[in-house]
């Protein structure tokens, strides 16, 4: 899970942006179920999660034309919850993009039930991370470190609580 491509830690403001884009894509492709939108949301899920958030266009669109106009300080929260949670979109997205295609070809009612389940949940995750800021891959990552199937050193930020303390200022 780790890696150098990834950042160690990320801003909560941009990322939580970044979930507000997602939330008005998963809405428009729910909503008009169009549902090749989940191909571009597959893509750009995977891009982030493989090789981090400078290769994502939504990530460089927030980043760029945004984030610069939000007045909030940055907030620094961990990177591998956050990159574990694009994963989980990433598996998503390329279901839900799969399930289509066999929709398409099958005339498959269950394929595009399964499709709108998907999209449900696409809607629900980045709605609770942009709105209220809960993330429910990092919450599921916390979860997997705590029974040890994450090992601390994927995370030390989040192994370990002082880190994330700021140190007082050197005088």
């Amino acid at each position: 899970m780790a890696s150098s491509r990834f950042p160690s830690t990320v801003d909560d403001i941009t990322v939580r942006l970044i979930a507000g884009v997602v939330l008005v894509v998963a809405l428009v492709t729910l909503g008009t179920q169009q549902w090749w939108l989940y191909a571009l949301l597959a893509v750009d899920f995977t891009l982030r999660a493989v090789l981090g958030p400078r290769w994502s266009p939504v990530a460089r669109l927030v980043q760029r034309w945004v984030r610069p106009r939000v007045r909030a300080l940055p907030v620094p929260t961990a990177g591998a919850p956050k990159r574990f949670a694009a994963s989980i979109g990433a598996v998503l997205t390329v279901a839900a993009t799969a399930l289509w295609v066999v929709s398409l070809a099958t005339g498959s009612s269950g394929a595009l039930t399964a499709v709108v389940v998907i999209g449900v949940i696409m809607v629900a995750f980045p709605a609770l991370e942009s709105i209220v800021g809960y993330c429910v891959g990092c919450a599921l990552f916390s979860v997997l470190m705590r029974a040890g199937l994450v090992p601390e050193e994927v995370c030390l930020d989040c192994a370990d609580i002082s880190r994330r303390i700021p140190k007082p200022a050197q005088v």
